[in-house]
């Protein structure tokens, strides 16, 4: 992987910002009071129960670090590269809010703690805020490496005071608590893990500064590791000093417990302020960074991408940081951050869970482009996700739920906007997985009535020009039933030509909220093209089981035609050919009439067909009537009483119409009775039951020439729909 020489390293990037905000507020204010409630033994399962977590995620995040070139962005680059530049976004864009509002949570806490140690500031609580907040503004404005620099004399500040708590002495006489506290108001074990678990966030600290270092393959593995290494063995052992100097009520009602047992106690009044300020310069560096690789990506508005730029050799985005100080600002103002603090949390842990996920699909798929360095078992990225997913709740199920609901949102507004990245991501691996699996578990030779839906062949030409059949398929489809858009281009058409005929006719599709495969074919005509394409259209067992077409007015071509349903025949697939003239198109979509002589054959097709039409969002409102003709006044109610029933059974809402011919011709009867239907369906003629099926055809479609859009159906298939229908 490519260095960039003037970077930070693993110490100074990685490792000093993580370990100083994993040893943070809840070490200082809130370590006493996990003791007191959950005992010794308690305390250190917490710990580790936690801390596994945050390794789990450690991994994976090594795992992708090792296999890319970590950008300035770090999670939400992380994220875009391998889910892609929506969910990328969806978690980026709540991410950069939670680091601003961070700094205004940290600040605050220093400002408290200044007052808490010199009352007589007490009205100065507000300006001390805002002033701690452009001092650690204008910090990380001068440079990254200043702020770093600035960190380790934080850092020795907090070890100063660690010194001081170990070398202590006890406030009072006591008996270590292994189990529980003695208060019998104690918070129960879970509640206990909630409030400690944010003291083991601060693994992200590094990873966001990752456009700052030198290696970022190198330094973010090793830095993050041992930093959560480090925490894990101070927290394992402050327990033992908290407990063995005071008793379980005084380390539950004093949160300042760690400042009289210390040998210097004023030693853990500056590493409080250590914490807060170290914390509050992470996200004040981390913030603008994130907010810097959206603005890159084009993931923020076109009128949002000055914020992309850098300034000077480090590239520092001196916008984005005045931006994330004006977001900070805003909330010291406001003041209490309690109620939003929840919130903050569950955004990092949902960056945790999201970078668990994709490590965990990269690594599952097993693609061919992912060679991390540092390899990390599937499972353990998949357990790293349950267990973001599962102490979010753990901590505050409402602010989790407002948390996804956010990050929801944002997903399908960057969904909307069909954003393009000049990258692939793991979603189509998972997608192509999952099509093999389904492909091999598909046995399409077994023809299933339960499960039948029209598998669409649409020979549209050009799309444009047949628009009609694209719109009936697709009320057909319902967007659950594969369809494909086939044209058939001239014979010798270049590839790139063909490539963007395909690209063009994808996009049309898209524009007008089609969901449909395309597929185009060089051929010596229009009827070759769409014979091979029957003979090899599909994948497997998954082929189009319907072909549909559009009628033919060019008298010339009629032989070709009816040759081609001959072929879909003898292919066994279903043929559709829809008849429209002039420009009625399909009405008011409220009137659907089937011409029916029954379930068998075409009568099965056509009623499915009907039903699924109505079904549609367009034809929702329309009336389905089953139209049968007898000759006879008394054949009127033997029809009703066997045919009724049947109808009743197919559960369709549809009407049944029995009509007397009187002598008249069928085709009389269905001008007068279908002149003002919407559109109306009629069965066909197979091919080998007519002497001349081009002249039966050519009489078929001249005797609706004047009337409404006509569907003619032709069931080839072996489904059986009455099965289907009566069930």
């Amino acid at each position: 992987m490519e260095e960039n020489p003037t970077g930070l390293g693993t110490f100074g990037g990685v490792f000093t910002p993580s370990i100083l905000t994993i040893l943070g507020v809840i070490m200082y204010l809130r370590y006493g009071w996990v003791v007191g409630n959950v005992g010794l033994a308690g305390t250190l399962l917490i710990v580790t129960l936690a801390t596994l977590i945050t390794l789990l995620t450690s991994f994976s995040i090594s795992a992708i670090a090792t296999d890319q070139r970590v950008r300035t962005g770090g999670a939400y680059y992380m994220i875009s590269r391998s889910l892609g530049l929506e969910t990328g976004g969806a978690v980026g864009i709540p991410l950069f809010f939670s680091l601003g509002l961070s700094v205004a949570l940290y600040t605050v806490g220093f400002a408290e703690s200044v007052v808490s140690a010199f009352p007589s500031l007490g009205e100065y609580q507000r300006t001390i805020g805002v002033v701690t907040t452009i001092g650690v503004t204008v910090l990380a404005l001068v440079s990254a490496k200043a702020a770093i620099r600035a960190q380790y004399f934080i850092m020795a500040a907090i070890g100063v005071s660690l010194v001081s708590l170990y070398f202590g002495s006890p406030v009072e006489a006591t008996e270590m608590e292994v189990w529980g506290a003695a208060p019998a108001d104690s918070a129960p074990f879970w509640v206990v893990f909630a409030v400690f678990f944010p003291a083991v966030t601060g693994i992200m600290s590094g990873v966001n500064l990752s456009g700052d270092l030198k290696n970022p393959g190198r330094s973010i593995p090793r830095g993050t590791l041992l930093a959560v290494g480090v925490g894990y063995l101070i927290y394992m052992t402050l327990p033992l000093v908290l407990a063995s100097r005071a008793d379980a009520a005084t380390l539950i009602a004093d949160p300042m417990i760690m400042r009289k047992i210390s040998f210097w106690g004023d030693a853990i009044l500056l590493g409080v302020w250590g914490a807060t300020l170290s914390s509050a310069v992470g996200s004040i560096m981390g913030g603008p960074r994130v907010l810097q690789a959206l603005a890159r990506d084009g993931v923020l508005p076109h009128w949002l991408r000055w914020l992309g730029k850098g300034s000077g050799k480090e590239d520092t985005p001196r916008y984005g940081t005045l931006v994330t100080m004006g977001i900070a600002l805003l909330a010291v103002m406001l003041g209490d951050l309690n109620a939003i603090a929840p919130v903050i949390t569950m955004f990092f842990l949902t960056t945790y869970c999201v970078l668990n996920v994709a490590a965990w699909l990269e690594t599952a798929l097993d693609s061919p482009s992912f060679r991390p360095t540092f390899r990390v078992h599937w499972a353990v990225s998949m357990l790293g996700a349950f267990g973001c997913a599962a102490v979010m709740f753990l901590i505050n199920a409402v602010a989790t739920v407002v948390a996804i609901s956010l990050v929801t949102l944002v997903f399908v507004w960057l969904k909307r906007r069909d954003m393009k990245a000049t990258w692939g991501s793991v979603g189509q691996g998972l997608w192509m997985a999952a099509v093999r699996a389904g492909l091999l578990r598909y046995d399409g030779r077994r023809p299933d009535p339960k499960n039948w839906r029209p598998h669409l062949l649409v020979l549209t030409g050009t799309p444009t020009k047949r628009w009609h059949l694209i719109e009936l398929a697709s009320s057909w489809s319902h967007n659950k039933a594969l369809m494909t858009v086939a044209t058939v281009l001239p014979e010798g058409i270049s590839e790139e030509r063909q490539r963007n005929m395909d690209h063009l006719i994808t996009e049309y599709l898209a524009d007008n909220g089609v969901q449909s495969l395309v597929c185009t074919i060089p051929a010596s005509s229009p009827f070759d093209g769409a014979q091979r394409l029957v003979d090899a259209y599909g994948l497997g067992q998954v082929v189009p089981n319907t072909v549909m077409l559009g009628d033919t007015q060019e008298q010339a071509n009629y032989e070709a035609f009816c040759d081609t349903i001959r072929h879909c025949h003898r292919a066994h697939r279903n043929v559709v050919i829809v008849q429209q003239h002039g420009d009625q198109g399909f009405g008011d979509y409220r009137s659907i009439d089937v011409w029916w002589g029954g379930l068998k054959g075409n009568g099965g097709l056509m009623k499915v067909m009907a039903y699924l039409l109505q079904t549609s969002l367009r034809w929702q409102n329309a009336q389905v009537t089953i139209k049968m003709v007898v000759p006879t006044e008394e054949a009127v109610k033997g029809v009703r009483a066997n045919v009724g029933p049947i109808v009743e059974r197919m559960r369709t809402g549809a009407r049944l119409e029995v009509l007397v011919s009187q002598r008249r011709a069928f085709k009389e009867v269905v001008h007068e009775s279908s002149r003002d239907a919407d559109i109306i369906f009629m069965g066909m003629a197979a091919p080998e039951d007519t002497e001349d099926f081009t002249a039966y055809y050519q009489d078929l479609r001249a005797s609706m020439a004047d009337m409404p859009t006509t569907v003619f159906f032709l069931s080839s298939g072996p489904m059986d729909f009455a099965e289907m229908l009566t069930d």
